[in-house]
C-alpha cells in the first residue's frame, strides 16, 4: 500500500523554504512555467512582512509522503472580503500538488478544516492571495507562457480540485491582440472616440516619473472606486497601495500607462507593463544580487506588453472612455516597437469590456477560474446571481 500522507501546518524556517521551493521540482520539465519573483512571493505567503496581512490572516500546509515534500496550500483568511461581503467565506492560494488525488485531497482537507474550526462555511480559489493579485486556475490556453503576474499549472489541477467538490463560480479571461489589429479597428469603435473626445475636455497624460507615487495612488483609487460593483471586488487598502507603488516604481514604463483628467479631476486611467516573464526564467526568480540588472537591461527589447486595468469612474462609464484611454497609448507602444498585447484578467460577467475587446479583434487566449466549495454540514450562503 501507498505510504500515508501527513499534513503540516508550516511553523519553522526550513518549512517555509520547502514551500517555496516545491514549483521548481514539479515543473522541472514544463517549457512554459515562469518561477516567482521569490522576494515577492515569500511576502505574498506573509513569510516577510507584507500590508495585506494587517487585516488578514494566511496558514499555509506542507503534504509529505515518506519525508517527500508532495503537495503544498495555502488558507488565506480574507477578513475584508467577510466584512464586504458579509458571507462567511475563506479562500485558499499557491496550490500546488504532484498529479495524485489522495495528496490533493489531503491538502484541501487541511484548509477544510483549518476554517471549520474558525467558523468558516466555504471557501473559493485559488486565491494568491486575492483577487487584487494572481488569481484564477488556468483551464484553457496551455500552449503558451503566461504574461507578467498571471498565474499557471498545469492541466490536472482542474480536475484535482473538481474531484473535491469545488465547483466553478466565475471566469476570467487573458485577450491577445497584435498591434497590426489596430489598422483594422472597427469603424464604429473609431466613433466612439471620436465621439467622446469631442463630447469632453479631456487632459491625457501618461505616469510620471517624477510624481509617479502620486500618480499610482491617483490609478489605485481610479480602481477602487471604478470596480464598487465588480464580482469578487475588495478595494486594495492605503498600505497595500504604497507598498505596491514602491514594488512597481522600477517596472512601470510611463509610454504604457494613461490618466484621463476632465475639468482638472481624474477619471479614468490605464496600466500596463512589459512582459518581464522571460526574463524572469532566465534570473530564476532572483532579484539579488544581479537580476534586477537584468530584469531592467535594454528593456526596448521587449516587444509584449500586458494591460493589467483600463477604469473608469461609474458616473463616466457609458461613454466610451476606456477606449479614449487605450488609443493614447498606441502611438507610444509603436515608438516602443511592441508587437502584442494582453489584456488580461478580464471577468466572464464583464459583458462591456468583453464586447469591446472582441469587436475590437482581440482574441480570447487563456481561461483563468474560480472555484467555490461548501464545506459538508454548513449551511448554504445566499447566492448572488
Amino acid at each position: 500500500p501507498m505510504s500515508e500522507i501527513v499534513i503540516e501546518p508550516v511553523v519553522q524556517q526550513s518549512q517555509r523554504r520547502e514551500f517555496m521551493e516545491l514549483p521548481w521540482k514539479l515543473y522541472r520539465d514544463d517549457p512554459h512555467w515562469i518561477p516567482p519573483l521569490r522576494q515577492n512571493q515569500r511576502e505574498l505567503l506573509n513569510f516577510e512582512p507584507h500590508p495585506f496581512y494587517q487585516q488578514n490572516q494566511i496558514q499555509s500546509f506542507l503534504a509529505r509522503r515518506d519525508g517527500q515534500v508532495v503537495g503544498r496550500v495555502a488558507a488565506i483568511l480574507n477578513q475584508e472580503h467577510i466584512d464586504r461581503y458579509k458571507e462567511s467565506i475563506g479562500f485558499f492560494g499557491f496550490f500546488e500538488s504532484i498529479n495524485d488525488s489522495e495528496v490533493a485531497q489531503a491538502l484541501l482537507d487541511g484548509v477544510r478544516d483549518w476554517f471549520s474550526a474558525r467558523g468558516i462555511t466555504a471557501v473559493r480559489g485559488p486565491a494568491n492571495p486575492s483577487l487584487n493579485h494572481e488569481c484564477g486556475l488556468l483551464v484553457d490556453g496551455f500552449d503558451s507562457p503566461p504574461t507578467f503576474m498571471m498565474s499557471y499549472n498545469p492541466p490536472f489541477y482542474e480536475t484535482l480540485l473538481t474531484d473535491y467538490g469545488y465547483e466553478k463560480v466565475e471566469d476570467l479571461y487573458a485577450f491577445w491582440g497584435h498591434m497590426d489589429m489596430l489598422e483594422t479597428v472597427d469603424p464604429k469603435l473609431r466613433f466612439v472616440v471620436e465621439e467622446s473626445t469631442r463630447r469632453f475636455q479631456m487632459k491625457l497624460r501618461r505616469v510620471e516619473k517624477k510624481t509617479f507615487e502620486q500618480d499610482v495612488r491617483i490609478f489605485l483609487d481610479i480602481y477602487n472606486k471604478s470596480l464598487e460593483a465588480t464580482w469578487g471586488f475588495v478595494p486594495i487598502g492605503d498600505a497595500e497601495i504604497e507598498h505596491m507603488a514602491k514594488g512597481l516604481k522600477h517596472l512601470v514604463v510611463p509610454e504604457l500607462t494613461t490618466i484621463c483628467e476632465i475639468d482638472g479631476r481624474p477619471i479614468g486611467a490605464s496600466f500596463g507593463m512589459l512582459d518581464y516573464n522571460p526574463r524572469i526564467k532566465k534570473i530564476d526568480g532572483k532579484l539579488f544580487p544581479f537580476g534586477f540588472l537584468r530584469l531592467l537591461w535594454n528593456r526596448r527589447a521587449i516587444q509584449k506588453c500586458r494591460i493589467l486595468s483600463t477604469n473608469v469612474l461609474p458616473e463616466y462609464q457609458r461613454w466610451g472612455l476606456g477606449l479614449v484611454i487605450l488609443a493614447r497609448l498606441i502611438p507610444d507602444l509603436k515608438r516602443w516597437g511592441i508587437k502584442e498585447v494582453e489584456f488580461s484578467w478580464v471577468l466572464e460577467s464583464n459583458h462591456l469590456s468583453r464586447a469591446t475587446l472582441e469587436r475590437g479583434g482581440a482574441k480570447k487566449v487563456k481561461s483563468f477560474r474560480m472555484y467555490d466549495y461548501q464545506i459538508p454540514g454548513t449551511a448554504a450562503a445566499p447566492r448572488d446571481s
